[in-house]
């Protein structure tokens, strides 16, 4: 049973988030997995703010039809648990259905994230992904999945105010890093 007092932010519309915009997951096309890759998970084993929001974003997207399974990537960073369990556990708080919600507890890095959960986005049935993450990580998350072979759809949780110094410098590394990753990032075998 869902949490009465778990607000689901609502699910980034086109006026919000262009790219966001998704076409409900229709009964008789192939299934669509949500993949929320992982943030941090703070010392009393709580979630980041961050790892919320994407999980939360997961759990609307799936209510609205939109996803039919989400897989929480991530493993034990700092803090214990692994991110994959906090966003499996937001989840469920949401309502969302045991069956519906599969773990990938091993990676620690966004590559990782979306080759370990490959098998299990194939076990579902699958290779059409709906990456849940920040705006300014999409793009690489993006490039790092199509070269693996799955067919994305975008879905970034709508990215919260306001732009700080931190922000800006995380933008800047996920620049580079998509740049590396364009360059240089292997292909699925």
């Amino acid at each position: 049973m869902a949490d009465p007092h778990l607000e689901l932010p609502p699910a980034a519309s086109p006026t919000t988030n262009e790219r966001a915009a998704i076409p409900p997951a229709m009964p008789d096309t192939l299934p669509v997995a949500a993949l929320v890759l992982g943030a941090a998970v703070w010392a009393d084993g709580q979630p980041s703010p961050t790892l919320r929001r994407r999980a939360l974003h997961a759990a609307r997207l799936y209510q609205d039809g939109h996803v039919t399974h989400i897989v929480g990537c991530g493993g034990i960073g700092k803090n214990p648990p692994s991110e994959a369990s906090v966003i499996a556990s937001i989840c469920r708080q949401a309502g969302i259905p045991e069956s519906a919600i599969r773990e990938e507890p091993h990676s620690t890095r966004t590559l990782e994230n979306i080759a370990n959960a490959r098998p299990i986005v194939q076990e579902i049935g699958t290779q059409q992904v709906c990456v849940v993450t920040d705006g300014y990580h999409l793009p690489r998350a993006r490039l790092i999945a199509r070269r693996l072979g799955l067919t994305c759809i975008d879905a970034p949780p709508v990215p919260p105010a306001p732009l700080t110094a931190r922000k800006l410098r995380t933008m800047l590394r996920e620049a580079i890093a998509y740049l590396w990753y364009l360059l240089r990032a292997p292909s699925a075998p």
